[in-house]
């Protein structure tokens, strides 16, 4: 397949609305569009333009996913190293073998194969990937899910607006985060949603929690006389309400994967990312803008082969259902959806059968929100370790501003750093070939 160039692009054009489509084709054709008819045509696709989708998913793979047994496969060739490859339903566009779900679903999916990246450490890796910018010393860059909610009205949900399942491990960059943009805006962590919400209910009785809440507000008020201004700025009487509100809605129940019909929890596959993928549709049809769900495991320096193997069989259902589920929910033209890792692995087997760091040349897979689907950005040279001679290559902050673009963010923006220093949302440039 020709790869697309992934030219700057800075106003998202999204395609017509799939259920406004299927309401105008069941009229009968394109011989019907005079009229009155074609001026609702013309609406809907004028609207489709001008409306931007309204929340984004991360699928994060962390530990660096191999490009060659995922995204970009190279079959037949001495880098391949055995993986094979299978076709898919958007022509000409390969996906690693075990991904026969996911192949199903490509008309919808697009893949950036030209992607590069000067941190090959997991945590500067990771930090890079999820902001965009390049771990700084100075100041911490918000995150993705952090600007997404930054840059999107609030639709007065009453639970977080962002949202990290199953976040790896507990290090600083596990989950989203606010940064400059404040800690309002750091993700609600949550495990595996089979295991509920914990303390999210009051452990004693109604009356007994009534007084509890009227002796912290003594506390409180007392506190508060005199620090008017220092307790206004660690924002802690209005997140604690926010926390109030939330124990007490019945949005809690978007958490809940087991009102999903027993077939529909089947498909998604048996595991924690699974579920936090299932989750994941259910928060954001609640009003959620930002859901991460997190794959651990992929730092395959011992036998590759086999790590890819047993991940890709998490990953190919749950990706594969969450595309279809929200396309026949009519929600995958409002839901960004974005799955990748912090980067790469090398083109040569180390001699524990295992692939190393590499963020030289890596892969990643967009839906959703206006992105096209079933395209291709770039693409890795044969011995699959650099973009192609001569060839584009994508940085990672394109991608954020490709996510941001399709939102109707502005990636341009500038928010003040601590320092006084203008800082733009996104320094990357939007992909011409994914928003059309």
């Amino acid at each position: 397949m020709e790869p697309l160039t992934g030219e700057p692009l800075t106003t998202a054009h999204a395609r017509l609305h799939r259920r406004d489509a299927l309401r105008l084709a069941g009229l009968g054709g394109a011989a019907w569009l005079t009229g009155a008819a074609g001026r609702l045509a013309e609406a809907a696709e004028s609207r489709s333009r001008r409306d931007p989708a309204g929340s984004i998913i991360l699928l994060w793979l962390v530990g660096g996913p191999s490009q060659l047994e995922t995204f970009d496969p190279h079959p037949g060739a001495k880098v391949s190293a055995g993986t094979q490859a299978i076709g898919t339903a958007a022509p000409g566009v390969q996906l690693a073998e075990g991904f026969q779900r996911l192949a199903e679903q490509m008309n919808e999916v697009s893949l950036v194969r030209n992607l590069v990246s000067k941190e090959g450490d997991h945590e500067r890796g990771l930090y890079h990937a999820k902001t965009g910018y390049r771990l700084n010393p100075t100041l911490t860059h918000p995150s993705v899910g952090a600007v997404v909610c930054h840059g999107l009205r609030d639709p007065g949900a009453e639970i977080p607006r962002h949202v990290s399942i199953l976040p790896a491990g507990t290090g600083k960059f596990a989950a989203g985060w606010g940064g400059l943009l404040g800690p309002q805006l750091n993700a609600f962590q949550v495990g595996d949603p089979a295991g509920g919400l914990p303390d999210v209910a009051a452990r004693v009785s109604e009356a007994r929690d009534a007084r509890r809440m009227a002796n912290l507000d003594v506390i409180e008020n007392a506190f508060a006389r005199g620090r008017a201004e220092r307790t206004a700025k660690t924002r802690h009487s209005e997140m604690m309400a926010q926390a109030r509100r939330m124990m007490t809605s019945q949005q809690l129940a978007a958490f809940d994967v087991s009102q999903e019909p027993a077939a529909v929890r089947a498909s998604y596959g048996d595991t924690p990312f699974g579920r936090g993928c299932l989750a994941a549709r259910r928060l954001v049809e609640s009003g959620v803008r930002c859901v991460e769900v997190t794959l651990g495991g992929w730092d395959s320096h011992v036998d590759n082969r086999g790590v890819h193997t047993n991940l890709i069989g998490t990953l190919d259902p749950a990706f594969a259902t969450l595309i279809a589920d929200l396309k026949d929910r009519d929600l995958l033209g409002s839901t960004v959806v974005m799955c990748g890792g912090e980067f790469g692995r090398t083109p040569a087997l180390n001699r524990l059968e295992g692939r190393d760091h590499w963020p030289h040349n890596f892969a990643w897979a967009l839906a959703g929100g206006g992105v096209a689907g079933g395209r291709v950005v770039g693409e890795s040279d044969p011995a699959g370790g650099r973009p192609a001679a001569g060839a584009a290559t994508t940085g990672v902050a394109d991608l954020h501003s490709t996510a941001l673009a399709a939102l109707g963010i502005n990636p341009a923006e500038e928010v003040m750093a601590p320092s006084g220093r203008p800082l733009k949302l996104s320094e990357g440039r939007p992909l011409r070939g994914l928003l059309s």
